[in-house]
C-alpha cells in the first residue's frame, strides 16, 4: 500500500502525519518549538526550529507508522502562512529570524502606504491590504535592519520565501526555490489576477525581484526530499488555510469553511470570479490547479484558540484548555462580559493595527468563568463579523443559506460551536475527519501522484460528525451581538 507523509508547519508546533492509501492517518509525530516576543507586538521564531521539527516529525511518524521511508509515495507541505525569511542563497542560514505571521513591527510602513494613497493600487492586484500581517513589508524590514542584507539580496545572495518555500528549498538541498499560488498570493508582492510578480509594487515595497521564487501549483513537482535515506518527492503545497479549505473539499462557489488554531480564517469559494470586496475582506487563492486559480473571499482573526491561551498561561485560571467549557457552563448568565482579544491589533473586517485587548462588563462577581465564557464567545462574535462582511460582498451567502463547515482545536467543544451557530442564524457543520488541513495538503500531494481519486469522489468522502442548529431566539442573538460591536467601537484606535 503506498503511503502520504503530510508535513503541517504550525505557528506553534510541527506535525507530520503519515496517510494510507484510503487516507485515514496511521501515525503522528508532533514537536513544539519555543515563540519569541522581543518587544510588544514583536513574534519571532528560530529558523532553525522550524527545519529541525520538520525533520524530527517526520522521522517519528514514519517510525510509529512502522513502514520504511522508501513506502512513502509524495510529501504534501502545509504551513504557516505570512511568516517571513530571508536567508543566504551559498549556505541556507537565515540572516534574521523568521518574522511571524502576527508581528505587528511594520505598521508605521504600512500607516505610510496608507498615507501616500498607494492600498488601493496593493489591494487591486494583491487582494489584501495594506497590513503589517503579510510577508512583503517583514522582507523589506529584515532588509533594511540587518547590516549589508539589502545589498547583498540586490546582487543576488539573498532568497525571500515563506515557510513552504523556506522548507521546500532545505528539504531538497537547495535544489528547489518555489512556493505555491496559495502562499505566493499571501505576500501582497504577487499579482493574483495575472499570476505573476508584481514589479510595480516590489519596487514600492523595496524587495528585489531576484529573491522571490518560482510559483506553481499547488499540486504538481516541487522536487525531491531526502527523509531517512529515502528519496521523496513532494507534489503538494498549499498554505494552512488554504489547504483546510481543500481538505473540508469546499470546491464549489459558494462553499464556507472555518479553522480555529491560534487564528480563526474563513475562507468562501468564490469560484473562477475573483470578488472585490466592499468590506475590507481579502481577496485570494484558495487552490490552483492546472494553472487555473480558485479564487476567495477570506476574513482573518489574529486571535481565536490564542485567547484560550491567554487564559492559561496569561492569566492562570485554567490548567488545560479543555477546562473553558464546563467553566463558561456555570457563568452567570445575568453576567455579559466582552472580551475584545485584540493582543495584536484586530484583523477582518477592522484591520487596526493600533488597537489592544480590552474586557467590559466587569463587576464584582465577575471570575474565572466569566472570563471563560466570554472568551470562548468572542470567537463566535468575531466569526459573525467576517460572515456578515461576506454576505454583503458575496450575494448566494444570504443568512440562513449558508452551511459553515468548521475544524481546528476549537471545534472539540460543544458549548462553543452551539454559540457560534446561534449567533451566527447559520448550521456549522463538524467532520468526521478533523485534522482537515494536513488531509488537504495529503490530497494534493497524492492525488498529484496517482494514489488518491480526483476532486469529485474525494469531496463524495467529506461526512459530517455533527451538524450544530441555531437554537438561540433570533432577538436574543442580535442584543448579544450589539453588545460586542458597541465593546469594538470602544476598542478600536481611531
Amino acid at each position: 500500500m503506498p503511503y502520504i507523509l503530510a508535513i503541517d508547519q504550525g505557528t506553534t508546533s510541527t506535525r507530520a502525519m503519515v496517510f494510507d492509501g484510503d487516507m485515514a492517518v496511521v501515525a503522528t509525530g508532533q514537536a513544539e518549538f519555543p515563540q519569541h516576543f522581543p518587544r510588544s507586538g514583536w513574534v519571532e521564531h528560530d529558523a532553525a526550529d522550524l527545519i529541525n521539527t520538520t525533520v524530527t516529525t517526520c522521522a517519528m511518524a514514519i517510525e510509529k507508522a512502522g513502514i520504511a521511508a522508501g513506502d512513502i509515495a509524495a510529501i504534501g507541505i502545509t504551513n504557516q502562512r505570512e511568516t517571513t525569511l530571508v536567508w543566504d542563497k551559498a549556505t541556507g542560514e537565515a540572516v534574521h529570524r523568521a518574522i511571524v505571521w502576527q508581528d505587528r513591527r511594520t505598521a508605521p510602513f504600512c500607516a505610510r502606504l496608507k498615507a501616500d494613497g498607494k492600498e488601493p493600487l496593493i489591494t487591486e492586484r494583491t487582494g489584501l491590504l495594506a497590513d503589517p500581517y503579510f510577508s512583503s513589508t517583514k522582507a523589506a524590514w529584515i532588509l533594511d535592519n540587518v547590516e549589508g542584507a539589502r545589498a547583498r539580496a540586490e546582487a543576488g545572495e539573498l532568497l525571500f520565501g515563506t515557510v513552504d518555500t523556506f522548507l521546500i528549498w532545505h528539504l531538497t538541498k537547495g535544489a528547489v526555490f518555489a512556493t505555491d499560488a496559495t502562499n505566493a498570493a499571501r505576500t501582497m508582492l504577487y499579482n493574483i489576477h495575472e499570476g505573476r510578480w508584481d514589479e510595480e509594487i516590489c519596487d514600492l515595497i523595496g524587495v528585489p525581484m531576484a529573491m522571490l521564487p518560482e510559483v506553481r501549483d499547488s499540486a504538481g513537482d516541487f522536487g525531491t526530499a531526502e527523509i531517512m535515506g529515502a528519496r521523496i518527492p513532494i507534489r503538494g503545497v498549499a498554505g494552512d488555510q488554504q489547504a483546510a479549505t481543500v481538505g473540508q473539499a469546499c470546491f464549489a462557489p459558494g462553499m464556507l469553511k472555518s479553522t480555529y488554531g491560534t487564528g480563526c480564517f474563513a475562507l468562501l469559494n468564490t469560484g473562477e470570479t475573483a470578488i472585490a470586496s466592499g468590506n475590507r475582506l481579502l481577496t485570494t487563492i484558495a487552490y490552483q490547479l492546472d494553472g487555473k486559480p480558485t479564487y476567495a473571499l477570506e476574513g482573518s482573526i489574529f486571535i481565536a484558540g490564542a485567547v484560550v491561551q491567554w487564559l492559561r498561561d496569561g492569566l492562570g485560571i485554567i490548567g488545560d484548555a479543555a477546562e473553558t467549557q464546563g467553566l463558561a457552563e456555570t457563568a452567570d448568565p445575568e453576567q455579559h462580559l466582552y472580551l475584545v482579544p485584540a493582543f495584536t491589533g484586530l484583523g477582518a473586517p477592522y484591520w487596526d493595527a493600533e488597537c489592544r485587548g480590552a474586557v467590559y462588563g466587569l463587576t464584582r462577581g465577575s471570575g474565572p468563568a466569566e472570563f471563560a465564557r466570554a472568551a470562548l464567545e468572542s470567537v463566535g462574535y468575531q466569526t459573525r463579523d467576517l460572515l456578515d462582511a461576506m454576505r454583503r460582498d458575496w450575494p448566494d451567502a444570504e443568512e440562513g443559506g449558508t452551511v459553515l463547515r468548521v475544524d481546528g482545536g476549537m471545534t472539540a467543544s460543544d458549548w462553543t460551536m452551539q454559540f457560534l451557530a446561534d449567533i451566527l442564524g447559520a448550521p456549522v457543520d463538524r467532520p468526521t475527519i478533523a485534522e482537515t488541513t494536513a488531509r488537504g495538503a495529503a490530497w494534493l500531494a497524492g492525488m498529484d501522484a496517482g494514489v488518491y481519486p480526483g476532486m469529485e469522489a474525494f469531496a463524495a468522502q467529506w461526512e459530517s460528525e455533527r451538524r450544530f442548529e441555531p437554537a438561540m431566539a433570533r432577538d436574543e442573538a442580535e442584543r448579544l451581538y450589539a453588545g460586542w460591536q458597541d465593546a469594538v467601537r470602544r476598542t478600536l484606535s481611531t
